[in-house]
């Protein structure tokens, strides 16, 4: 990061009419390039990723904020659901990068979602990024869907019948289709017990402002119906010109099958397969997700191209 940078420690970016809110952790070591973080859904908060800031241990600046729609940042609860597009969120990753002055050297780690954006992202070469890590993303919103219905398909038949029966009806706010849901979440996405207070707190506020969410998801990510239905990075992926770092769980929801799909597409990227891990490793092995990030940025910090 340019000697010459100051970031201050938390902040509102104003854009094209919109307000992004963000928060700088770290940031003492002038020779290690800054780390963007994207969080998940689309429509989740930087909340469940804040023990990242671990990573900022070695004097590394990490940059957490609040997607626009989301949290702390700018709503738009009126928009109509073509407004939350790809898109959008690239052009809000890519203004709030440019305004902290990160054009000499940058990192982005992206969770499921967010991953899917940092992809999005490296695809337009941006410069001054050196690597990313897409942790728990995948390329082809058809074959995600195509794998969860198999993982829903595994669970126990009273838990997946309520699943597919609410589905089909549209009443995904019964009491019996959320306890269904917890047990698909408890098997494939967080495995901790119990869960962590920064993973309730993030879906205590998606819960209360579901906007993005129904928009480019759905109802749920079992019958995708929003914006993401068919997104598909695959064929763009050769496009990427930077070191990427793939990161999933043996339990994860974006399955094996799915991230090999990613690692077909980028075969120079690196493939971290956490195996007592489902979609949030950084919380079910924190320890070894801590290491295994820190040394990847640690020899990317000078650019390769």
């Amino acid at each position: 990061m340019p000697a010459e940078t100051h970031l201050a420690a938390e902040g509102t970016l104003s854009w094209q009419g919109f307000q992004t809110w963000y928060r700088v952790v770290g940031g003492d070591g002038a020779d290690r390039a800054p780390l963007v973080v994207c969080h998940g859904g689309p429509g989740m908060t930087h909340d469940y990723l804040s023990s990242l800031a671990a990573l900022a241990g070695t004097g590394r600046a990490l940059v957490f904020y609040d997607q626009l729609g989301n949290g702390r940042s700018g709503r738009r609860p009126d928009a109509p659901a073509s407004f939350w597009t790809p898109e959008l969120f690239v052009r809000e990753l890519e203004t709030l990068v440019e305004s902290l002055g990160f054009d000499d050297g940058y990192h982005v780690l992206g969770h499921s979602w967010g991953g899917m954006l940092a992809l999005e992202h490296a695809t337009r070469r941006p410069r001054g990024l050196r690597s990313v890590i897409a942790f728990s993303a995948y390329g082809s919103s058809a074959l995600f869907r195509t794998e969860v219905a198999a993982l829903v398909a595994a669970l126990p038949a009273e838990t997946r019948a309520a699943i597919e029966r609410h589905e089909a009806a549209g009443t995904v706010e019964s009491d019996e289709y959320q306890q269904a849901v917890r047990v698909f979440y408890r098997e494939h996405v967080c495995r901790t017990r119990p869960v962590p207070p920064e993973v309730v707190r993030t879906l205590t506020a998606m819960g209360q402002d579901s906007t993005v969410y129904t928009a480019m998801a759905g109802p749920s990510e079992f019958t995708m119906t929003g914006s993401l239905r068919d997104w598909d990075i695959t064929d763009r992926l050769a496009a990427v010109d930077v070191p990427v770092l793939l990161v999933s769980g043996r339990h994860d929801e974006v399955t094996p099958t799915a991230v090999s799909q990613l690692r077909e597409a980028l075969p120079s990227a690196e493939w971290e397969l956490f195996e007592e891990s489902s979609h949030m490793a950084h919380l079910e092995e924190p320890a070894r997700f801590h290491r295994t990030v820190t040394g990847f940025l640690a020899k990317n910090d000078v650019a390769t191209r």
